[in-house]
């Protein structure tokens, strides 16, 4: 036979043995069903089999059980929350009943939050329940929720802060001694997504100054309305004596102001002028002046008395910029809350509206200095989240609300502290017991495939201990290893004949 012959049937075997161990390895890697899809695309001798209907997947597709972001949550037994047989559950039911007539009000899809929608079922409970007496209390929150214990992703404590409404000497005039503006909305002042004359604006997110018809440009800060940006537009309602008092106004969010007539107006927050929150307190203690141990709003009060420009200067370090709205309220009646009902003194909290939704109860366990500033007071307390406030950020944050006047002001002035938290979350959304609905995976893939195609390792093969005979209840592999295929022939290229080099002339070279 010619050698031209020899290595073209030597190219032919070698391919067709590559082939067949190529369809060998893709029956093992891919499974049987794709083998036999690359036998019928090459070999049309091969009868069709019927392909396998489509398996559902293990993890269907439904929500999660909980999910809070940045959070991590424990289920517990009402007997392992500490201090909750201790406190009034009647107060706290009250508390609770006052949210649900909000909730109960609602209509359309609920939040797109962990709760939802699901606090209308205990709503619904609370309504048709007068309950007069703290052991049946106590029994509406064990049968209607189940407490988790909340903190941020990391940590083991939660943190509260507290507010008050600051009860505050004013003018309806400018005078020499009442000469500090408090600024209603200006007309002015914009915010995507919102009609100018919304009621309800965020406290978070960009804030734009329009200028005529298109054009808009970041509102401005506290030092350029400190310096009368706006000022002569009408849109004062008060005048205050000292600067001080309207930032600590701004800061809670509200305030009441008396005349000297004995006439009283109450504000609340309306609008703010898009510029983040900064602490004043931290701003002293990063420069060294007031210990952090020692830090209050009365301490920042003390200092700004003090030391006037220097008051001015830090000020201005929080750019934020507060716009109040008269409410018709009597003097008796507690502030408003940012759900629409009236606050209720210890407890009302405000917490992140951007995780939270309001209503929900939230147990908070520690110890305040409640009684004086060095004390560590016992506080376990039921309390409802009905406020929120653009400082208040994180899964475990609360400002606890404590009514108003002086003496409210002085409490929660000297609260910045870790506390334990403890959400209570309705029935319907317990994560124990939506989390025994998940459907159980199916078995891991790789053992049916090991039944299908048993293998033996081929490193250990060869070992004393792979030879030794299997134990009673052992199975042991008897599969051949999968054929590779032929190695290609080593042909050495012909060798072509040289051709004659022909003198190239002069000017090639």
């Amino acid at each position: 036979m010619a050698p031209e012959a020899r290595i073209k049937i030597l190219l032919k075997n070698g391919a067709t043995a590559l082939c067949a161990g190529l369809v060998a390895l893709s029956s093992f890697s891919l499974g049987a069903e794709a083998a036999r899809r690359h036998y019928r695309g090459h070999h049309h001798h091969i009868p069709q089999v019927p392909a396998a209907p489509p398996r559902a997947l293990p993890y269907p597709q439904l929500p999660l059980p909980f999910e809070i972001s940045g959070a991590q949550y424990l289920p517990l037994a009402w007997t392992d929350v500490k201090g909750w047989s201790d406190d009034n559950h009647l107060a706290a039911y009250k508390t609770f009943r006052a949210s649900c007539k909000s909730i109960n009000a609602q209509t359309g899809a609920s939040e797109p939050k962990a709760l939802g929608g699901s606090l209308s079922e205990p709503c619904r409970v609370a309504k048709t329940l007068e309950l007069g007496d703290d052991a049946r209390a106590k029994t509406f929150f064990e049968e209607n929720f189940a407490p988790l214990r909340i903190s941020r992703l990391g940590e083991p404590d939660g943190f509260v802060t507290g507010y008050y409404e600051p009860v505050l000497e004013g003018s309806r005039t400018q005078t020499d001694v009442f000469n500090v503006p408090v600024y209603r909305r200006p007309s002015n002042l914009f915010v995507r997504g919102y009609k100018q004359d919304s009621v309800s604006l965020p406290n978070k997110g960009p804030v734009y100054r329009k200028i005529g018809r298109r054009k808009l440009v970041p509102y401005y800060d506290r030092g350029e309305i400190e310096d009368g940006k706006i000022a002569g537009r009408g849109l004062e309602i008060a005048w205050l004596k000292d600067p001080t008092d309207l930032l600590f106004a701004q800061i809670q969010g509200s305030a009441r102001i008396k005349f000297d007539d004995g006439g009283v107006v109450r504000l609340n927050y309306d609008a703010y002028n898009g510029y983040p929150y900064t602490a004043v307190g931290r701003v002293l203690i990063e420069r060294g002046i007031v210990p952090k141990e020692e830090m209050s709003m009365q301490r920042i009060r003390e200092w700004m008395a003090q030391n006037p420009d220097g008051a001015k200067e830090l000020r201005r370090q929080n750019r934020s910029y507060i716009f109040f709205r008269e409410v018709n309220l009597s003097d008796k009646d507690e502030a408003v809350g940012a759900q629409g009902i009236p606050l209720t003194a210890g407890r009302s909290i405000a917490v992140d509206k951007a995780l939270h939704v309001y209503g929900t109860p939230f147990f908070i366990e520690g110890e305040l200095p409640i009684d004086s500033e060095r004390s560590k007071t016992p506080f376990h307390r039921l309390m409802i989240a009905q406020d929120t406030g653009s400082a208040i950020i994180g899964p475990a944050r609360a400002d606890l609300y404590f009514g108003a006047g002086q003496e409210a002001g002085r409490v929660s002035g000297r609260l910045r502290h870790p506390m334990h938290f403890v959400m209570l979350v309705p029935k319907g959304l317990d994560p124990s017991m939506r989390a025994a609905k998940l459907p159980v995976p199916d078995p891991r893939p790789s053992e049916k495939i090991a039944k299908l195609f048993p293998q033996t390792d081929p490193v250990k093969a060869g070992t004393p201990a792979a030879a030794a005979a299997p134990g009673k209840n052992e199975t042991v592999a008897t599969a051949g290893p999968v054929p590779l295929p032929v190695p290609r022939p080593a042909i050495e290229p012909a060798r072509e004949p040289r051709r004659p080099v022909k003198n190239r002339s002069h000017r090639q070279q």
